[in-house]
């Protein structure tokens, strides 16, 4: 049996501010935005190179939460410097980057609620020894 995480939701305050955001801001596609039914908006966007996307909306229960309390959500880099360069080059506050050690690297980060994310870079995903 597969099972394929493809989405998480994010409980946010401003649809509209939140799809700036990851949109414009760190360059995500946006993938889906309906309203299906009056009081009802879905709102998915996906991470260049990801098979897992992001959602938030209004009038579901999936999307009802306090706004910015996810935490640590890991977007996977390559090369984080270059990864951190490019989101504080887009206005990103994001932190330098730690060493944690066995080849692994990080950098956070958060959107405007607060939901924060962790750039990652592992060292062994480029084949480097470490």
């Amino acid at each position: 049996m597969q099972l394929k995480l493809e989405l998480v939701p994010l409980p946010v305050a401003d649809v509209e501010r939140s799809i700036a955001f990851y949109e414009d801001t760190l360059g995500f596609t946006k993938d889906v935005d309906v309203q299906p039914a009056e009081g009802i908006r879905i709102v998915q966007l996906t991470p260049p190179g990801s098979g897992c996307s992001i959602g938030f909306g209004t009038g579901l229960e999936v999307y009802r939460g306090e706004p910015g309390s996810i935490r640590g959500l890991h977007l996977v880099v390559e090369d984080i410097e270059a990864a951190r360069a490019d989101l504080v080059s887009r206005g990103v506050d994001v932190s330098e980057v730690h060493d944690f050690g066995g080849g692994v690297k990080g950098a956070e980060f958060s959107d405007p609620d607060g939901n924060s994310f962790e750039l990652q870079e592992m060292a062994w995903r480029r084949g480097d020894t470490f």
